[in-house]
């Protein structure tokens, strides 16, 4: 059985639940922005900023599950998720295909 989780924290899940683990990342005047149109508060932009320069979620996860398969991929513009999503799809079509019973 295949599962695509969305989460934001490393914490709650075990390594061997995974085979891949994506952390997306944006540029800081991106992320910004995107937070400031979703009315966050400045202390919420703040943390997230923080967060974003310093990659804590790209360390966390890196920490938490093996560093093979963790990567971090750009997600500034709509041709990075285009491509994230592409990617993301090679990847399940060659994971099925590598894991077929024969």
């Amino acid at each position: 059985q295949s599962v695509v989780s969305d989460y934001h924290s490393c914490e709650l899940f075990p390594e061997r639940w995974f085979d891949l683990v994506l952390v997306l990342q944006s540029k800081t005047e991106v992320l910004f922005d995107r937070l400031q149109k979703r009315g966050y508060s400045e202390k919420k932009i703040s943390n997230n900023m923080e967060c974003e320069i310093m990659q804590v979620l790209l360390q966390e996860a890196q920490e938490a599950y093996s560093k093979e398969i963790v990567h971090g991929v750009p997600s500034n513009t709509v041709e990075d998720m285009e491509s994230n999503v592409e990617r993301v799809e090679t990847w399940c079509e060659q994971w099925i295909e590598d894991h077929k019973q024969v």
